[in-house]
């Protein structure tokens, strides 16, 4: 891929706060027109990295550019040119719906009578309409949410940060919110958007997984899936606790979920098959059915943020 056709490359990318290291040498490509996601645990760096790429903080290594400009040098010219949007609400809550449309288009410059034009357009597109009168501090989460993307994006960036924005709204003003961010990408619109939301993340044209500062998988979700090099199995039955335990410490067993009534095995390909597993459940006096599934994204981060264990640990 071109250089044109990246909205973000970082090289190396590395910040440290005294001697704890947030960010490890992570190198990024971010697509132009794409929804590209930072999936990972809190502390995982996510945040950190996105202050970086938009100018917010100075790495303490490593080489940004952001849409053709050299961050953090060129940070304040990127600055026109870019949305951020942070998990919490940072817009004035004494303030009104409108207030706070027409105080953000002061801040980007935008003309009075083109911010007009723009906030009326705002309004209709994120359902904000019949609130343009209230305060912004009596609105319910999924309205405040609405109301802080309709405000990151009054200038038309062509960059959009969105630091876990879903973190605190119900399930169908996530799937709403979804649907605003993919109309804004079939505009051209470039979004950077971390979450530790697996159904999230799997709504991502690509995806970058951190782990501890450093980036353990990148590329498109179903790619990511189908190139795990383990096989998942479907263990039904009436004791999935039982079958759990039964296969705990297994070598080659890499993890063990219940899902439902269902237990979900991810193992190595080379090491763990049906016979392996039929044996250990058949030592532990445990039925069960036994079949093999298809890999999905949360096996895909179970597996890329996988700690060795004691013995792998020395012998590294």
């Amino acid at each position: 891929m071109s250089h044109t056709e990246l909205a973000i490359t970082a090289r190396g990318l590395t910040r440290r706060f005294g001697n704890v290291v947030a960010v490890d040498h992570v190198n990024l490509d971010v697509p132009r027109g794409q929804v590209y996601g930072f999936l990972g645990p809190n502390g995982s760096g996510k945040s950190t990295t996105i202050r970086m790429l938009c100018g917010l903080l100075t790495p303490s290594d490593g080489d940004i550019d952001v849409l053709g400009l050299k961050i953090p040098r060129d940070a304040e010219a990127l600055k026109r040119r870019i949305g951020y949007m942070t998990q919490r609400f940072s817009l004035y809550e004494d303030l009104t719906v409108l207030e706070n449309l027409e105080f953000l288009a002061a801040v980007h410059d935008v003309p009075v009578k083109e911010s007009k034009t723009r906030i009326a357009e705002l309004l209709k597109d994120y359902w904000l309409g019949d609130l343009r009168d209230q305060l912004a501090g009596t609105m319910s989460g999924g309205q405040k949410q609405r109301l802080a993307l309709a405000g990151s994006v009054l200038h038309k960036p062509e960059l959009l940060f969105l630091d876990e924005p879903t973190s605190a709204v119900d399930p169908q003003s996530r799937r709403e919110f979804w649907d605003s961010l993919f109309e804004l990408a079939d505009q051209g619109t470039t979004i950077l958007v971390s979450t530790h939301y697996m159904d999230e993340a799997e709504r991502c044209h690509r995806l970058a997984i951190l782990d501890h500062g450093r980036l353990v998988a990148d590329g498109a979700p179903r790619t990511l899936a189908k190139e795990l090099p383990y096989n998942v199995w479907l263990l039904g039955g009436e004791a999935p606790r039982a079958a759990q335990k039964a296969l705990t410490g297994t070598d080659g067993v890499v993890a063990l979920a219940q899902i439902g009534a269902e237990l979900r095995v991810l193992a190595k390909h080379d090491v763990v098959d049906e016979a392996e597993i039929k044996k250990r459940l058949a030592a532990a006096g445990v039925q069960a059915t036994i079949a093999q599934g298809a890999p999905n994204l949360e096996d895909v981060f179970v597996a890329a943020t996988l700690k060795p264990s004691r013995g792998q640990e020395k012998a590294a």
